[in-house]
């Protein structure tokens, strides 16, 4: 069926047949192993050599069915060990890189000159210190210190993840040689947040590529230092998408976000397409600057991109920018869009709605997630907590906090244990909700002692609100808004010599209050923004592999 020569001196060698570029889709790869099947799976190895390349290497994602073939292979080659190595080191699952290198130990096969790079690499994806430790001794064993690759390689572990001293040590003469070890070692001190060496070691090499740049760039950026980020970026020979999602990101970080936009408005004016990454950045300015209009046309952008189709990841940022900009029936309108959703997608509607005063809406939605056995997350409850507690639904709200321990195993942390103040607090029930913060497994923070301090003056109690002051004072956070809501209790209550006593001791401790803010809000801002501060960090740039 397949005819090609093979050189048997030579493990790694590879005549390509044209059976590879039959097979470009998961339906044709399960026919061919069918066929093989029929054929006796284990016959033919040429041919298994391309069925694992195939699916280990060239369709997406087909890194989980390369490795059913493989288990099947009673006898694989060095080829087919190297092949799954790499395949591995390149997957989301890179761990399971180092399980095959110690199969391929154990089952006494020799490894050579390119299965160790791999191994190696996945340790530095994975930081696994001490195997690429061990990895190194290997290499060391069998005689492949000097090797090129190998050494390029180590020079990367060591530099991203393991001693850079030694990583240090193995860029000798022979490896200065190397555009890539150049690249490795000024990653690594990049990547330390070591810039003055990366940049030494940058403005030292013979033969910058474009990695190299990528990486200054980014570690500018990651840094905040926009401007000796732009000055790397316009004199950069030739960019690549990576190049202009770092300049786009670092900006959105520094909330710097009509330079992002101009950014992205240049990239494309030079017919450089945008990807994911590029679009989370700029939905993530959109949510940061509160700017609708922007956010829209963004949102047109993507739909460009992807077809008409939203990923998860910006689907769900889609639903948190038009949801924190106040337009919830586009945040629930994308949530219904969408094909494919996972908790953090339900997680973002709920916090959404519970957010916006739309409590009702959100309690329904946790319990439409439930339903379909999408099982909730700590991020869930505090959800669905905030929603009881604006909708004035306490014994809701009692029992989400049992279920979620109870049934889901999930152990309170700081901000369920705030949504629970808050709930008990806003219902006047003020009593229960300190002998809750007594009951706490943590210790209360000021956002707490504040929530409580504010609950006692919408009912004003005095006494309990001399308590919460008295504890944020212990913290050392005591701010004038704190002051000025125990002075209002005592006047709620006509007690005019407590207020009076406590206007003294802000003025002797040289607490100044802060003009022309609402002290009410200001305290559901705080709270608020405590317990959904949990949004992902937008990512600078990508990871990109030196091993090639």
């Amino acid at each position: 069926m397949i005819r090609r020569q093979t050189n048997d001196k030579n493990p790694n060698f590879h005549q390509r047949s044209s059976l590879w570029r039959e097979i470009t889709t998961f339906r044709k790869l399960r026919q061919i192993h069918a066929s093989m099947i029929i054929n006796g799976f284990n016959s033919n190895k040429l041919n298994l050599r391309e069925l694992i390349y195939v699916s280990a290497l060239v369709i997406p994602s087909g890194i989980s069915y390369a490795h059913q073939l493989f288990d099947h292979i009673t006898q694989p080659d060095l080829f087919m060990w190297n092949t799954m190595l790499r395949g591995s080191a390149q997957s989301p699952n890179p761990g399971k890189t180092v399980s095959l290198f110690n199969q391929m130990e154990k089952r006494d096969v020799r490894p050579d000159r390119y299965s160790f790079p791999f191994v190696l690499k996945a340790c530095t994806k994975l930081s696994w210190v001490n195997i690429g430790y061990g990895v190194h001794g290997k290499i060391m064993k069998y005689g492949f210190e000097d090797n090129t690759f190998a050494k390029n390689t180590l020079i990367y572990f060591h530099a991203n993840v393991g001693d850079i001293d030694i990583a240090s040590a193995l860029f000798d003469s022979s490896a200065k040689t190397q555009v890539v070890a150049w690249s490795a070692l000024t990653a690594g001190y990049a990547r330390r947040g070591n810039l003055v060496m990366a940049r030494k070691v940058f403005d030292e090499m013979p033969e910058k590529d474009l990695i190299s740049w990528n990486v200054m760039i980014t570690g500018y950026a990651k840094r905040g230092e926009m401007d000796s980020a732009r000055v790397l970026f316009d004199e950069v020979p030739k960019r690549d998408i990576v190049t202009w999602n770092a300049m786009i990101a670092g900006y959105v970080n520094c909330k710097l976000h009509k330079e992002a936009l101009d950014i992205f408005e240049e990239m494309t004016s030079l017919g450089e397409q945008p990807d994911e990454v590029t679009m989370l950045s700029l939905v993530t300015a959109c949510t940061d600057s509160g700017d609708l209009d922007i956010g829209e046309k963004i949102h047109r952008s993507v739909l460009d991109l992807g077809g008409g189709e939203l990923s998860i990841l910006l689907g769900n940022a889609l639903i948190d920018m038009y949801a924190k900009c106040g337009n919830i029936d586009k945040a629930l309108k994308i949530f219904r869009s969408m094909k494919e959703k996972v908790v953090t997608t339900w997680n973002s509607i709920i916090g959404g709605l519970a957010f916006h005063g739309h409590s009702e809406e959100a309690i329904d939605i946790f319990k439409e997630m439930c339903q379909l056995k999408i099982k909730p997350n700590d991020v869930s409850f505090v959800g669905v907590l905030v929603a009881c507690s604006h909708a004035g639904k306490v014994q809701d709200g009692r029992e989400y906090f049992r279920l979620m321990r109870d049934k889901y195993k999930i152990e309170p942390n700081i901000r369920h244990y705030g949504c629970m103040v808050d709930l008990l607090g806003r219902a006047g029930l003020l009593n229960e909700a300190f002998e809750f913060v007594d009951k706490m497994k943590m210790k209360p923070n000021a956002i707490i002692w504040r929530t409580l301090l504010g609950s006692c003056r919408v009912h004003n109690n005095v006494e309990l609100g001399r308590h919460a002051n008295e504890q944020l004072l212990k913290l050392k956070w005591g701010e004038s808004g704190d002051y000025v809501l125990l002075s209002n209790i005592y006047a709620s209550q006509g007690e005019w010599d407590g207020a009076e006593r406590l206007r003294k001791v802000m003025d002797d401790k040289g607490v100044r209050k802060e003009a022309a803010s609402s002290l009410v809000d200001a305290d559901e801002q705080t709270l608020m923004q405590f317990l959904f501060d949990s949004k992902p960090k937008t990512t600078v740039g990508k990871k990109h592999s030196l091993i090639r």
